[in-house]
């Protein structure tokens, strides 16, 4: 009786020794489970930075090339502005390159001391008919004033100033154009005033015989010798101011 009861406590002692030794390894199992778990859950991790570097890539490129964009088109913008800036300093001095001194005087002097101009010791009347003459001698074709000025041996400010003066008159017209890359005027006449110069010298007013002369009788304007030598002479002077 002793002895199987002894043999069971050995049996016993076994089981229970086989029992934690199966405690024991499933307690190092479950450590090993422990520690292998951050692992397995650290690899989705792992795989997943690339792909976040990458996407950081992406928006850094893109903010990159949005902003070389922006940089272009400001450049692009600068570079419209100082080429409009340019055009249009090109444009005022090409419109100041244009302007005469006459266009300068229309806006300093008024109408009435346009046509009041006057040079001293000069009877204007016959300056303002001689010129018109002259200027009426060029027809159609007119005559550039600063030929006209150094003909009549006028400084150009007196001239400028005649001419401003003939066309408020309405005796002339000026057309602007460009002459060897200078902006003048073209004199055109208008109205040739009426002149009682070229009758003063007439043989007809002082004739003594003015009375007996008629166009069929023996004193007559025909065979009239002072006539013929008067005229002779009117054209002789109109010439040589046409010359001059």
């Amino acid at each position: 009786m002793v002895k199987k009861e002894i043999t069971s406590a050995a049996k016993l002692k076994k089981e229970l020794e086989e029992a934690k030794a199966e405690l024991a390894s499933r307690n190092k199992k479950l450590k090993l489970s422990v520690k292998t778990e951050p692992k397995k859950k650290a690899e989705p991790k792992k795989k997943a930075e690339p792909k976040k570097k990458e996407a950081r890539k992406k928006v850094e490129a893109k903010k990159k090339a949005e902003a070389k964009k922006k940089e272009a088109k400001r450049k692009a913008e600068a570079k419209k502005k100082e080429a409009k800036k340019k055009e249009e300093e090109a444009k005022k001095k090409e419109e100041e390159a244009k302007r005469t001194y006459e266009e300068e005087l229309e806006e300093q002097l008024t109408e009435d001391e346009i046509k009041n101009f006057a040079i001293d010791k000069t009877d204007m009347d016959k300056l303002v008919n001689r010129v018109t003459e002259m200027i009426a001698s060029y027809a159609t074709n007119g005559i550039l004033q600063n030929i006209l000025w150094r003909k009549l041996k006028l400084s150009s400010r007196d001239g400028s100033r005649l001419a401003l003066k003939l066309e408020k008159l309405g005796n002339i017209t000026r057309e602007k154009i460009l002459e060897n890359g200078r902006w003048t005027y073209l004199l055109l006449i208008k109205k040739i005033p009426i002149s009682t110069i070229s009758i003063e010298n007439a043989p007809c007013l002082v004739c003594p015989v003015e009375g007996k002369c008629s166009t069929d009788g023996e004193i007559s304007p025909k065979t009239c010798v002072y006539i013929e030598d008067w005229v002779l002479t009117e054209l002789k002077t109109k010439k040589r101011h046409e010359t001059n």
